[in-house]
């Protein structure tokens, strides 16, 4: 198994500090959502106990970006979460989750082979640009989740803020609009 695919192993101390043991060094919650983001399996556990606090973690990761004004999940969704864990039968909820999710991940893929090479469009001037700017909108829209599709190179992207990369692919998808309705 490759670094890659083996799960970043994290150790959380006593002091509750966390510690990456691949770069020994520690690293913050915002840190560990970075690696999600970028398609990294994460495992945190509890030095001492050898509990395993993935879940905790993850939770907490949510919620955060919840407070911050970042609406992960909407209202309904999370009523939804709470009513299917005081129903009976509520365990049910977390395989429709995760299959529902798989299909995201699946689709996302398929899209992406669509706009592959063997479409007649490749051949059209600026197919590169737009293929890269949908991936990037796609990586935006899903807050990148982790799959089969990793996105555009970390190199090929300019350092700016969150917000200014979606305003950015906002616009060039409007002139991408544009010239697609002019070819048309």
């Amino acid at each position: 198994m490759s670094e890659q695919e083996k799960p970043l192993l994290i150790k959380r101390y006593a002091s509750r500090r966390l510690y990456n043991t691949e770069t020994s060094d520690y690293v913050t919650l915002e840190d560990i959502a970075v690696f999600i983001r970028d398609g990294r399996e994460v495992q945190i556990i509890d030095l001492k106990t050898g509990d395993d606090l993935t879940r905790q973690y993850l939770l907490q990761i949510i919620a955060e970006h919840e407070s911050r004004g970042e609406n992960v999940l909407p209202v309904n969704v999370l009523n939804d979460l709470v009513r299917s864990y005081m129903l009976p039968g509520g365990g049910m909820m977390p395989q429709f989750l995760q299959s529902s999710f798989e299909m995201l991940r699946e689709s996302q893929s398929k899209m992406m082979e669509n706009m592959s090479a063997m479409n007649p469009m490749s051949q059209m001037p600026g197919f590169e640009a737009m293929q890269a700017q949908q991936q990037a909108f796609l990586k935006a829209m899903t807050g990148g989740l982790s799959g089969n599709w990793s996105g555009p190179d970390k190199e090929d992207q300019p350092a700016t803020e969150p917000k200014e990369d979606l305003d950015e692919i906002k616009k060039q998808l409007a002139e991408l609009q544009q010239k697609l309705s002019k070819l048309n």
